[in-house]
């Protein structure tokens, strides 16, 4: 069997692998807090027919040597944490990370989860709570009655009671950051898992030692960029076709070799 075959096969898998990551980010593209991610890839094992640097004659060295390989695999999923653009809404518990940091969400089993999705609500305890209910961490409850809620640069809760002229102070919003937040496992619900490789959370008050500031009534819109998309999936559709080629050729080739009898 020609090597041809497996090595364009893997080549069609990647590129598939390519597409099935560029579908994803396409379909999140109005996903709140999104980060896009990049498919990253590398060459498979070279099989090794004449060592660079080895004689043939005693006083004759090969300046080259004779390789061949044995096609391509994904290796990594990158995601990027640039900014994504910002979206007005004027709803005082829609906030928006300026900078680096996590929101920490509580999952219901204790522990805690990480995104940067920020449309926040109330619900009926007066909790505040991400769209599934889980909630933020710290826990902060919000008084009944209030006329207006508000959360300022350095996350910084206050109400406004009624009757009142001065603002109240009910709780202090913390973000995370890690050291490499590349390394975060992606959970699903705009939710981020800590894992080995993204090391330990640094958490701290918003606007202090790197952490990003909070903007409220506003809300970050996925950082996907769709002509870069769709640009990478025409590379990438090329690259498919390019690789089918090469099994039809190789195909081709073998019906000429079992056609030579006769």
């Amino acid at each position: 069997m020609m090597r041809a075959l497996w090595t364009a096969g893997s080549g069609m898998l990647t590129q598939q692998f390519n597409i099935d990551t560029i579908s994803n980010n396409l379909a999140n593209v109005n996903t709140i807090g999104f980060k896009k991610l990049r498919p990253e890839f590398e060459d498979l094992l070279y099989q090794t027919l004449r060592e660079p640097g080895s004689y043939v004659h005693q006083q004759t060295q090969l300046p080259t040597g004779l390789q061949v390989g044995h096609g391509s695999r994904a290796v990594a999923t990158t995601k990027i944490f640039t900014q994504g653009d910002f979206q007005q809404t004027e709803n005082p518990l829609d906030l928006v990370i300026e900078g680096d940091g996590f929101f920490q969400i509580q999952m219901p089993d204790g522990t805690t989860n990480y995104t940067r999705s920020g449309a926040f609500k109330i619900d009926s305890e007066g909790s505040i709570v991400n769209s599934e209910g889980y909630y933020l961490q710290p826990r902060i409850t919000v008084p009944q009655g209030i006329k207006s809620i508000s959360v300022g640069a350095d996350g910084i809760v206050s109400v406004m009671m009624p009757g009142e002229n001065a603002a109240q102070q009910i709780g202090q919003l913390e973000l995370a950051t890690f050291v490499n937040p590349a390394g975060l496992s992606n959970k699903g619900q705009s939710l981020y898992v800590q894992t080995p490789a993204s090391g330990e959370p640094i958490v701290g008050i918003p606007d202090t030692n790197g952490t990003g500031d909070v903007r409220s009534g506003f809300l970050e819109m996925s950082n996907v960029k769709v002509v870069e998309e769709m640009v990478n999936m025409i590379v990438a559709q090329r690259a498919y076709d390019v690789n089918s080629k090469a099994v039809q050729a190789s195909d081709e080739m073998l019906q000429t070799a079992n056609n030579l009898k006769r």
